[in-house]
């Protein structure tokens, strides 16, 4: 017993030295780190990760969403805010998303996020008119819109394929896409939890056009429901991969699956210490995309304030009360919006440094 505890510990240590000497770790690696470690020594490499990589500051900026229908052919289990049923969903107009767009628009904000479920109804032309007019009306205004999974849908609406449909997109307006319906690679587990959708494969694909093209992204991975810790570090060597060859994710986002309102509602949410140790773990592992992002309007603001020592080094941004997806699967955050000063002040109070950025991560005077 003893001998298997000096070789795990000592293997440890070895892996700490890895780590501090800005080595990459192996998949094996992070698995083994993530099983034997302490949290104590998962905080403090994470932290030193951080440290090196971004300093003490920690990012935000000012945003809103806007999410132009629930209505979405997908059926994925985990899911709390997509509907199959019209009568039961919401459709917005070009004028809706241009109203609300003028509304939140004075707040200063320079990014809009648009995502939503993948309906026929909001085809190619649909969204590139709207960004047209988007562009017309607020030239500085950042799109960054679509997960992978919408892209592959409207390119499948116009015929096209998913290079094509980026190309048009970009040449509307589209400036960069967030990192949503990764969710987990695991061909297994994703036939489990959202069989319908695009493929982990295909995923890959769009956001790997999407750099060549210049169009810069983020990546999520969807934790806490049937996955493994296997599964989790092998999802972020896929994307480790990708980066290497594009360079092209500014973020990395883990999100937490929320149980309510779901058909996977009978799964425990996730553990304070488990959402810790998969955010310090993401950043040791990580090592080639530069930020890690804790998206506060899904694990609340004190977790997400508490993250800040667990390798996060970015806070999304004030998002003004415009989603929905979240508060509909049960988030603490049933109105998720945060002030520029409320956002500082958290920076701030947890001994770091608050810097705005805009979309791509330059800083904003």
């Amino acid at each position: 017993m003893s001998n298997h505890s000096n070789s795990v510990s000592e293997k440890v240590d070895f892996l700490i030295k890895k780590v501090n000497s800005g080595n990459r770790i192996l998949t094996d690696d992070a698995v083994f780190l993530y099983e034997n470690a302490s949290l104590g020594i998962l905080t403090e490499l994470a932290f030193s990760v951080k440290n090196r990589i971004n300093g003490r500051y920690v990012y935000y900026n000012k945003n809103f969403h806007i999410e132009p229908t629930n209505v979405c052919v997908f059926n994925c289990d985990f899911c709390s805010f997509s509907t199959l049923e019209e009568e039961k969903g919401w459709k917005n107009s070009h004028d809706d998303i241009l109203n609300i767009i003028e509304e939140k628009i004075s707040s200063g904000a320079r990014e809009l996020h648009i995502t939503g479920g993948a309906n026929p109804s909001y085809n190619l032309d649909f969204y590139t008119e709207l960004f047209k007019h988007i562009k017309k009306l607020y030239p500085f205004l950042h799109i960054k819109a679509f997960t992978a999974v919408e892209i592959d849908y409207i390119s499948k609406l116009a015929g096209l394929d998913f290079k094509d449909t980026l190309k048009i997109l970009k040449e509307s307006g589209l400036d960069s896409i967030p990192g949503g319906g990764a969710e987990i690679f695991d061909e297994e587990v994703r036939e489990i939890i959202c069989s319908k959708k695009t493929s982990g494969k295909r995923w890959l694909e769009i956001h790997e056009a999407a750099h060549k093209l210049g169009i810069n992204s983020n990546a999520t991975m969807l934790y806490g429901h049937i996955e493994t810790v296997r599964n989790r570090i092998e999802h972020m060597e896929r994307l480790r991969n990708l980066q290497d060859k594009t360079k092209g994710f500014n973020a990395f986002i883990p999100l937490k699956f929320k149980n309510k309102n779901n058909r996977l509602s009978s799964i425990p949410e996730a553990p304070l210490i488990e959402d810790l140790k998969v955010f310090a773990i993401s950043r040791i592992f990580l090592d080639n995309i530069p930020h890690l992002k804790a998206y506060w309007p899904m694990l609340g603001k004190d977790i997400a304030r508490l993250l800040l020592h667990f390798g996060v080094d970015d806070l999304d941004g004030t998002i003004q009360n415009t989603t929905k997806i979240y508060s509909m699967a049960g988030s603490s955050e049933d109105n998720p919006g945060m002030s520029e000063e409320d956002i500082k002040s958290m920076i701030i109070s947890s001994g770091f440094v608050p810097a705005e950025r805009d979309s791509l991560y330059n800083l904003v005077s």
